[in-house]
């Protein structure tokens, strides 16, 4: 061991060091020139790479410059709540620091006065630990009182972003059914920001306690045993440190993958919760447990295989980050006490040299132990680089959809065209112009297509003014649904102009009805809140006539009270949730309101009252419907015959009336 260590010198350590850094940095630059030399060589392959980075999860540039991104919105000031945590937090380690190194210096006296057989000073010494204990435990709970407080203040900020604007407008529509980037936003909004922001704090404190650590016993050791000790542990660090990061690269994308089959495995299970009665009518029970089966048998074996990297990741960073780094500690401290020559302890006797070893050897000990810890931490980055990379690309994905843009897979339109001499109509998303006018909804030569680009009307022209209704008919998949989509502004227009009211004044009533979490009133007035109600100035008397006017009123007596609250969805019948929804439409008394099929389970003498008093009351109905007798109560009707042609056309006593 003397032999060995007598050439653990600064200098020697310090040229190690330097030609192992040139080393790494030579191939790092050769392998970014290959890389350069690749990506000029075609223009395919550097599209290949561009879209290869977009999901790319390492802790580089791009990392940093990402988690920079999303702090900014963790500490929007320097004056806030969670500055004061980090503070905290910041203190509480410092003061656990600083008790670290006085339990060492105080641990070693204790054992000098065992040794020494020195009843006072023993007494003295152990009678001081008492009297700190209690301080060393408040510091350590106030460390986790920190902790968990900025975890979920940081959670709660990044929460709060991410809904603002996912719930803005009609974004949440948009990402699940115009844009094909994010697969599970409930996966990315509720666990990944979770763990996100768990492992940001915990990223957190396990740099910050060893960096102090590393500082604060550099400074006593060398004072102690000189600069060469530090010097060769911080040689270590880096050069292990830079080995580890290039071994641990793949954890980042296997964090993004896991996350992804955690979320298909979470998905598959709420279908079968939200379709249970169909499922159950078909007996699809077997079938749907081998959909489900087969997606939790990908994410078990991923984790298998993010197990076994893991384990052998483990395996390599125990070697390196503790072991080898405590017998590099050794070899540091044994020089002054292995070297008979060396001038420390020439004149030293056995007591103060076994002093000297303990104290030194220690604080060596806990920096090898810290130097250990910051290598074992890049883990816990590369695995948040993964985290980061789904969080960024939910807020980019968001941005871009509250800005009108989105990316979806595109049908190409020379399949689409059956006749070579055609003119090809070029889709633009958000190409067409819409114009907001009260009592009025015209079309304007506007193409009616779908988000992945199937033309269902190639130029749509018509005009509809209050007081006229308009019954809408056509086989399945003619665009019907996607006519009153176009109208909400949940699809874009793709050209031509379109007239209509503001958003507010369109009301639309589907088939199944949705039914709000909340109490009875809440079921009329929705989206409306309470407040909402009482500064509309309509009193709960009014809502009951609303409900008296499609015969639900019995449903107030039987509930006993407007602030009831039960599972609506499953508490109302189909036909009772029909009328609840025009009950809905008669307290918000849109300008044009659009029926589709949503009177199916409703009797024809209820129907009959429900139009004429949309009629009194100056709600303008677009109908999807099949039943004749409700084309007495339509003024216009707009056939699709789904081959892309239509009819706007007026009814009248010739006019062939469709349906049964």
């Amino acid at each position: 061991m003397a032999t060995f260590s007598k050439y653990l010198t600064a200098k020697n350590s310090s040229i190690a060091g330097g030609i192992l850094l040139a080393l790494y940095l030579l191939k790092r630059r050769r392998r970014t020139g290959h890389r350069d030399g690749r990506k000029g060589g075609s223009g395919v392959v550097l599209n290949a790479e561009k879209d290869g980075r977009k999901d790319r999860a390492a802790v580089d540039k791009v990392f940093f410059s990402r988690i920079f991104e999303i702090l900014r919105i963790l500490v929007p000031q320097l004056i806030c709540k969670e500055t004061g945590y980090l503070i905290l937090i910041a203190a509480m380690l410092v003061t656990r620091t600083y008790c670290d190194v006085w339990m060492i210096q105080n641990g070693t006296m204790i054992e000098s006065a065992i040794i020494g057989r020195s009843t006072k000073d023993f007494k003295a010494f152990l009678f001081s630990f008492v009297k700190v204990m209690p301080l060393i435990a408040l510091v350590n709970n106030f460390l986790k009182l920190g902790l968990y407080e900025l975890k979920l203040r940081f959670r709660e900020r990044l929460t709060k972003n991410l809904y603002d604007q996912y719930l803005q407008g009609f974004t949440y529509y948009k990402m699940g059914n115009l844009d094909n980037r994010i697969a599970n936003a409930d996966q990315l909004l509720t666990q990944d920001v979770e763990k996100f922001c768990n492992s940001v704090v915990d990223l957190y404190s396990n740099l910050s306690k060893p960096l102090l650590d590393i500082v604060l016993y550099i400074f006593k050791l060398t004072s102690a045993i000189g600069a060469q000790g530090p010097a060769v542990m911080m040689t270590y660090l880096i050069v292990s440190g830079l080995f580890l990061t290039r071994l641990r690269r793949p954890i980042g994308r296997m964090t993004v993958t896991e996350q992804r089959y955690e979320g298909e495995y979470r998905f598959v299970n709420s279908r079968l919760i939200t379709n249970s009665e169909e499922i159950a009518f078909y007996n699809g029970n077997l079938r749907e447990k081998q959909t489900i089966y087969s997606t939790f048998k990908k994410l078990v074996d991923h984790l298998h295989h993010f197990i076994f990297f893991r384990c052998s990741m483990g395996f390599v960073d125990s070697m390196i980050a503790k072991y080898v780094a405590t017998v590099v500690g050794y070899l540091v401290v044994s020089r002054p006490f292995l070297t008979p020559s060396h001038p420390r302890h020439l004149h030293s006797t056995h007591s103060e040299l076994l002093e000297d070893y303990y104290q030194s050897g220690r604080m060596l000990l806990r920096l090898s132990q810290a130097l250990g810890r910051i290598v074992l931490a890049g883990r816990e980055m590369t695995r948040l680089s993964g985290f980061t990379s789904r969080i960024t690309e939910l807020m980019k994905v968001l941005k871009e959809l509250n800005a009108g843009k989105y990316e979806r897979t595109m049908v190409s339109q020379q399949e689409k065209e059956s006749d070579s001499s055609a003119e090809k109509l070029v889709l633009v998303p958000g190409s067409g112009h819409i114009i907001n006018k009260d009592h009025l909804i015209k079309f304007d030569h506007a193409p009616l297509a779908t988000p992945n680009g199937d033309v269902l009307i190639r130029d749509l022209t018509f005009e509809v003014r209050s007081g006229t209704n308009v019954l809408v008919c056509g086989p399945n998949g003619c665009g019907k649904s996607s006519l009153f989509r176009v109208l909400g502004e949940l699809w874009p227009l793709f050209g031509g102009r379109l007239t209509k009211p503001e958003r507010g004044k369109l009301f639309y009533v589907p088939q199944r009805p949705y039914m709000t979490l909340g109490s009875l009133r809440d079921q009329v007035i929705y989206p409306d809140t309470h407040e909402d109600q009482q500064q509309k100035g309509i009193s709960d008397h009014i809502l009951k006539e609303y409900l008296d006017n499609v015969q639900l009123g019995h449903i107030l007596d039987r509930e006993g009270s407007w602030d009831s609250v039960q599972d609506w969805m499953d508490v109302l019948s189909g036909g009772e949730k029909q009328r609840m929804a025009m009950a809905r439409l008669f307290y918000h008394k849109p300008q044009f309101a659009i029926l589709d099929e949503c009177t199916s389970a409703v009797s024809v003498d209820v129907e009959d009252f429900i139009y004429s008093h949309c009629r009194t009351v100056g709600i303008t109905l677009f109908t999807v419907s099949h039943r004749k007798s409700l084309w007495k109560h339509h003024e216009y009707y707009l056939h699709m015959d789904g081959r892309g042609n239509y009819e706007f056309k007026p009814i009248s006593e010739e006019t062939v009336e469709f349906g049964s």
